[in-house]
């Protein structure tokens, strides 16, 4: 027991460098999906026709500033594939700029549109826009369960396995001390792994992934918390046995999930892929009828 509490000491890092190798829980991302996300909400909640007209003043300028946005989506994909296009900057920059014109030009528009639906010609254009906006934000997801980060290469189900099996022959200071966590972590990644019918993995691998990564916490933290209870050494270094347990025991069930998920996620990807350009097309063409009917009639 002894030698489990020097293990934990020498191999668990120092606060400062834990801190440091932590993914932080809340990424500029997210900040800005949650502006959006409530800006969106208060825009269904206010009664917009009371501030804005579609025809004329902001409400109409919003649907010209919306449309423009949804034109300058196409500035990504064309600095992609046109090397003479290298001019006009980084195309990693080009992919920000484009997630970003994605969510804000949806957003103009469901204000320009009061969030009611109208003429034909309009609620063709809006449902086109809302179905190419939610593909983008999928699109996205997928994207990132198949690189290596946002803008890494796209990785390969062996490099996830065997990343899997290098976790498995590893062990923290905790899963030593408690030996039934790795029989426990081995059911949940059999959990992860497993098929439900009539459900797509990537969702089911990222509810159990979830669903057990919470369950065994809790595992850890009670049979520390007993063990404290009869030895003071285990006692005076519970927090950095759990700490060093939940590390442990998140990667390998990341790890898992990851390797689950990865097939799938490939596979809808490559169709997303297909799918969304025609898609933005049509949106394009509904638009353009759009604003012609408008302003001709």
């Amino acid at each position: 027991m002894a030698a489990v509490a020097h293990d934990v000491r020498r191999s668990a890092p120092e606060p400062s460098k834990a801190k440091e190798q932590r993914a932080p829980l809340i990424t500029l991302t997210h900040v800005w999906f949650a502006l959006v996300a409530v800006v969106l909400v208060v825009g269904w909640f206010l009664p917009l026709d009371s501030y804005l007209s579609p025809r004329q003043g902001t409400g109409y300028i919003l649907g010209i500033v919306g449309g423009s946005m949804m034109l300058l989506l196409l500035i990504y994909p064309l600095r992609k594939r046109v090397q003479s296009l290298r001019f006009i900057g980084d195309s990693r920059l080009w992919f920000q700029v484009h997630m970003a014109l994605g969510l804000l030009g949806p957003l103009c528009i469901l204000y320009h549109c009061l969030y009611r639906l109208g003429a034909t010609n309009s609620n063709v254009a809006l449902v086109c826009m809302l179905v190419v906006s939610g593909s983008g934000v999928m699109g996205r997801y997928l994207y990132s369960r198949i690189h290596h980060g946002l803008y890494g290469r796209q990785a390969t189900l062996a490099e996830f396995r065997e990343e899997a099996e290098r976790l498995r022959s590893e062990a923290s200071g905790a899963s030593k001390l408690l030996p039934e966590l790795a029989a426990r972590l081995e059911q949940s990644e059999q959990r992860i792994s497993a098929d439900i019918p009539l459900l797509p993995k990537p969702l089911t691998a990222s509810v159990s992934y979830r669903v057990e990564r919470l369950r065994l916490r809790r595992y850890v933290h009670q049979q520390l918390k007993a063990a404290g209870r009869d030895s003071a050494l285990i006692g005076e270094h519970a927090g950095q046995l759990e700490v060093a347990a939940r590390r442990y025991l998140d990667n390998r069930l990341s790890a898992a999930r990851r390797v689950a998920e990865f097939e799938a996620c490939a596979k809808l990807f490559g169709l997303w892929h297909v799918l969304h350009i025609p898609l933005f097309f049509m949106l394009l063409f509904a638009g353009i009828v759009h604003v012609v009917a408008v302003h001709v009639y």
